[in-house]
């Protein structure tokens, strides 16, 4: 059996399993045969490769350590809420309160089992990585080409390849024929990579421009192709995005040693003594987890010292008497301040937003990233694939230019083989003459139609019978729409020409052209010709396209101006045409060039290539074609909502730098002010990741900005900006669909793949994935998510009010002691753990469910130090608990010493009897009153700003538009309504009310109830106006700040300008520590 795994620690990408002296790009195929003890000739003898079986492994990808349901199962228990939770019920058992601490136990179930297998699947990554290798391989052995399994390919195996297969290893080439590769998965290229065995690359050359090697997992789009083996395994480029999707950090701190490597004993303690603080933190949740999940710990473990105070508070006030009433409140006081339905709440509200996501083309893995998407407004970079996300993945012909003529348009279109989508239009100037940011799109979007452009117009005819018969790919109607094969530029280029009922069928069936020979495309000349007939004209003709370079190199003639006769092609012209070019390749278009020529020599099948010199020569120039991937129509748009939503956007690709700037600026990730941009600040704005992967992460932290696009992009770079993102404590979400995702989608905060072009692995290794592959999508994801957290802050803040109220009631109504010294207590220990679980539950969980603010998605951003405990929401807190408190204590006290004789009777916390009645029934009255609290203040909640009586400022329905408000969240009206209606059986069914409530059935007490009802409801209309006037006074400074989006999503780009290179260092490496 082959020996295990060698760790993939150190493994540098384009290394062999055993390590040459360079990488294999960076070595001519000799010089790697003969490091690797290769046979050119005759490949592995059957022997050799049996031993490099056993030495190097099988060819698979390393599964790891695989799924662990009992780590899944400790993750749910071990974080600081769920602890407390435990004590909750321990307690709660532990005092015989048994109805108490079933329904926190069910709480801690119900948590542990939908948060186990929401992460049990996340588990499955690796799984779906073993899927994508290839069954079998066809290797030369002993000089015989035999099919064997890809898993039992060894390095130095030599491999041949053809049209349709899937690369079993990475191979270096020795030789290859039209032979291109789809690495979309690996490198996010959108084309098919034209390889070139002969080629010899720098070491430091990206995976997505080796061109002589064909990577594990790529499939073969065109010609064939022989190479060798180097790599298998965990050692290719797969294997290495794999080992890091599968690295997690390290868990020991490291020893800070000396320059020679020496470290002093008390080094090695701070080492330790750090590495412990991280498990206890990791173990209680306060230092992983997205930003709400953190506060939310460190809240569990600061209420729980808060309780444990209260508790030990209500021991001194009765000198520590060991009479068991006294033990029972001391805990229940301590419970009091205890969110203990807040996990439950949290989840199903999380839940909830994930039913609703489905409905709006997103799935979410895991419940927290809605949460944490939303939460975090301010500081959310959102890092996206360009291929298929931010564009449509698929090539659209959308300039062409005539040099007689001028430049033909096409319109945006939703559905790129569809020539009857986007409009046509024309413009009589050249590319390098056109101002393409102010060229009006009307007509585009209208469009003019064929008929009219092709009427009297020869050059253009010409210019089309080039594209359309110059071309193999097949484009045809059927009753399922517009369907495409062939190679992705050769079916933008025929879906051109359809525009124009050019297409290719067409022009061979209804006017008789007929092919009778053909050159196809070679990467040496770059060129592809066809020789057609046209039996009733009596001629034939050359149609050639290719590079523009190769082609001008061939033409003889051009047409310059219209009605004039060709002229003969000088430098001159040559270099106006290369002008032109380059003009369309500055809009990232893909530029090739058209030519033909009358053909009059007889051509036969035999001949062929021995004609084709002489028969690509002498040509006549047509003109110009610009392809691109173009954008999503709704990508603009969508960038622009996350612009205005405060989330920066960042495009990581594997395309050209051109290409990716052009898009970039079409989107709007880009300013179109870049002339306002300092040179430096405007090249860190955008980078290639050669030169991103140069600076080391100090580099890089002391960059200005970071980069808003990287192209040519390696799974590592993405890595190292998802990194320098959060060591700028920023919260990087990334979106991507291929293979060469993976890794930044685990590492991101939110990993977000795409539904349809993703691959298995991304979607394995993501927490949301888009149903529709649109970019637009993720919009709703924010705003789902930010919904979700507003919702969450408001039980939070209704909670954390109730068990200040509670708190500051049971504390302060510790003075109230009776003839034998112990207090007598204002709130019962079960009312309170009513109140806890019963009273705030369902209202808190109607919240959950309450529709986003119409401004939701236009709010300025929110601090990520602050996230849910905003400085309003913890004054609220105070306010509405002490005006709560002050009311209890207020109904308690009337009722005892007002309409009372202020007796507090004897033994009143253990049993009933008359010298307690007014104790018990002043107890019953501070009791409603504090449910009757809770309940309105959950309404009130809705908008924490907003009268309760005027959530819709615009409503006509002054006096009546509450009614509609209550009750248009359905959910959380009942959970008022059953939160009123469950007091009167606690107040007046016999045993219920003496023996576990401990208070009495009231009567003319309910008009102190309805009084301080009133009153609750003054005291916080009067706090929301005065902070509706606050905020409207500082609105109000800061209006006339400037308006213009792009100045306020760019101005920190902006403000750099004219400033020194020491100046801005310092603001990109003080942006670490904001």
């Amino acid at each position: 059996m082959a020996k295990e795994k060698e760790n993939n620690e150190g493994h540098v990408s384009g290394q062999a399993n055993k390590p040459l002296s360079l990488p294999a790009h960076a070595l001519s195929y000799n010089a790697l045969c003969t490091e690797i003890g290769a046979n050119m000739q005759n490949g592995l003898t059957a022997a050799e490769a049996e031993s490099r079986l056993e030495e190097y492994g099988r060819n698979e990808l390393d599964d790891g350590p695989g799924v662990q349901p009992v780590k899944i199962l400790v993750r749910q228990v071990a974080n600081a809420m769920m602890l407390v939770l435990i004590m909750a019920m321990a307690v709660s058992f532990g005092i015989s309160s048994y109805i108490e601490g079933g329904v926190i136990a069910a709480v801690i179930i119900l948590n542990i089992i939908v948060g186990f297998f929401q992460e049990f699947r996340a588990e499955k990554t690796m799984d779906s990585l073993r899927s994508l290798s290839s069954p079998t391989a066809a290797a030369v052995r002993d000089g015989n080409t035999e099919i064997i399994p890809t898993a039992k390919i060894v390095p130095g195996d030599m491999v041949e390849l053809k049209t349709g297969d899937t690369v079993p290893a990475d191979i270096r080439l020795l030789e290859a024929v039209n032979f291109e590769t789809d690495e979309a998965l690996l490198t996010g290229e959108s084309l098919p990579v034209q390889k070139d065995a002969e080629a010899v690359f720098d070491v430091d050359t990206g995976p997505g421009d080796r061109l002589n090697i064909a990577f594990s997992s790529s499939t073969i789009t065109k010609g064939r192709a022989r190479g060798i083996v180097f790599a298998t395994g965990m050692k290719t480029e797969i294997g290495t995005i794999a080992t890091a999707l599968r690295a997690t950090g390290k868990k020991t701190r490291p020893v800070k040693r000396k320059p020679d490597g020496s470290a002093k004993p008390h080094r090695y303690a701070e080492a330790w003594g750090l590495t412990a603080a991280d498990f206890v933190g990791h173990f209680l949740g306060v230092n992983v987890g997205t930003p709400l999940q953190k506060k939310l710990s460190k809240l569990a473990i600061l209420l729980f010292g808060i309780a444990v105070v209260c508790a030990i508070i209500v021991l001194a006030a009765n000198d520590f008497s060991n009479n068991s009433e006294v033990i029972i409140y001391a805990v229940a006081t301590g419970l009091s301040m205890i969110p203990a339905c807040l996990i439950v709440v949290l989840t199903i509200t999380m839940a909830a937003g994930t039913k609703r996501m489905v409905q709006r083309h997103v799935i979410v893995r895991r419940l927290d990233s809605l949460e944490a998407l939303g939460a975090v407004t301010g500081l959310v970079d959102i890092c996206s694939d360009k291929t298929g996300t931010l564009t449509q993945g698929k090539m659209v012909a959308k300039r062409a230019w005539i040099p007689s003529k001028g430049v033909y348009s096409v319109g945006t279109s939703t559905d790129p083989i569809n020539p009857t989508l986007g409009g046509l239009s024309h413009n009589d100037l050249t590319p390098s003459e056109m101002d393409v940011k102010s060229e009006t799109t009307e007509k585009e979007e209208n469009g003019i139609p064929y008929v009219e452009l092709l009427n009297g117009n020869s050059a253009l005819q010409d210019y089309l019978n080039v594209a359309s018969l110059a071309n193999l790919a097949h484009v045809h109607e059927t009753e399922d729409g517009w369907r495409a094969r062939g190679d992705p530029t050769e079916i933008a280029i025929q879906v051109f020409v359809s525009r124009f009922n050019c297409n290719r069928e067409r022009l061979m069936k209804e006017e008789s052209w007929k092919q009778i020979a053909e050159y196809p495309f070679d990467s040496n000349i770059k060129k592809m010709s066809v020789i057609f007939e046209k039996p009733d004209a009596g001629k034939k003709m050359v149609f050639t396209k290719g590079a523009v370079e190769r082609i001008i190199g061939s033409c003889q003639l051009v047409q310059w101006n219209e009605g004039s006769k060709p002229s003969d092609m000088t430098e001159e012209l040559r270099e106006r045409i290369l002008q032109n070019m380059e003009a369309l390749a500055a809009q990232g278009l893909r530029v090739l060039a058209f030519a033909s020529k009358e053909y009059s020599s007889q051509v036969g099948s035999a001949d062929v290539e021995h004609d084709r010199a002489d028969i690509e020569k002498d040509l006549t120039f047509q003109g110009l074609i610009g392809l691109y991937d173009p954008p999503r129509v709704e990508s603009a748009g969508a960038v622009k909502q996350c612009h205005q939503a405060g989330v920066s956007v960042h495009m990581l690709t594997g395309d050209h730098p051109g290409t990716a700037r052009a898009i970039a600026a079409q989107v709007g990730i880009i300013p179109s002010t870049s002339e306002l941009i300092a040179k430096d600040i405007a090249d860190a704005m955008v980078m290639t990741a050669s030169a991103f992967d140069k600076l080391s992460d100090e580099d890089i932290d002391m960059l200005p900005v970071l980069p808003l696009v990287i192209a040519r992009c390696s799974p590592n770079t993405k890595v190292r900006m998802i990194e320098a993102l959060h060591r700028r404590r920023c919260f990087a979400a990334m979106t991507g669909d291929g293979v060469n995702d993976s890794p930044s989608l685990k590492r991101a905060d939110v990993g977000i793949a795409m539904g349809q072009a993703g691959s298995d692995v991304a979607k394995d290794a993501s927490d949301i994935v888009l149903i529709d592959d649109n970019f637009a999508s993720i919009l709703n994801a924010v705003e789902e998510g930010r919904r979700m957290f507003d919702n969450i802050q408001k039980f939070v803040l209704h909670l954390l009010s109730e068990n200040i109220a509670q708190a500051c009631t049971l504390l302060i109504g510790l003075a109230f002691k009776d003839a034998s010294g112990l207090s007598v207590f204002p709130l019962a220990p079960v009312e309170i753990l009513w109140v806890i679980m019963i009273t705030s539950g369902m209202p808190d969980m109607g919240l959950g469910v309450e529709v986003a603010a119409p401004d939701i998605m236009a709010r300025p951003p929110q601090s990520l130090k602050k996230g849910v405990f905003t400085l309003e929401v913890m004054i609220d807190m105070l306010v509405y608990g002490f005006w709560m408190a002050a009311l209890c204590l207020a109904s308690f006290s009337i009722i005892l010493f007002g309409f009372g004789d202020g007796n507090l009777g004897s033994n009143c916390n253990d049993s009933y009897s008359e010298g307690c009645d007014t104790v018990f029934r002043a107890r019953a009255t501070t009791f409603v009153c504090l449910t009757w609290f809770a309940l309105f203040l959950a309404w009130e909640m809705v908008s924490m700003r907003r009268s309760f009586f005027r959530m819709q400022p615009k409503s006509k329905k002054y006096f009546t538009q509450w009614m509609y408000d209550v009750w248009r969240n359905q959910f959380l009206f009942w959970a008022v309504i059953a939160g009123f209606v469950t007091i009167f059986p606690t107040l007046y069914i016999p045993v219920i009310n003496h023996v576990v409530f401990k208070h009495e059935g009231i009567s003319w007490e309910w008009g102190v109830v309805f009084i301080e009802a009133i009153l609750f409801f003054g005291g916080v209309e009067a706090w929301k106006w005065a902070k509706r006037i606050y905020f409207r006074r500082r609105a109000t400074k800061e209006v006339g700040k400037g308006n213009d989006l792009e100045s306020k999503v760019f101005e920190k780009y902006l403000d750099l300008h004219g400033s020194s290179s020491e100046e801005r260092a310092e603001v990109g490496f003080g942006k670490q520590f904001q």
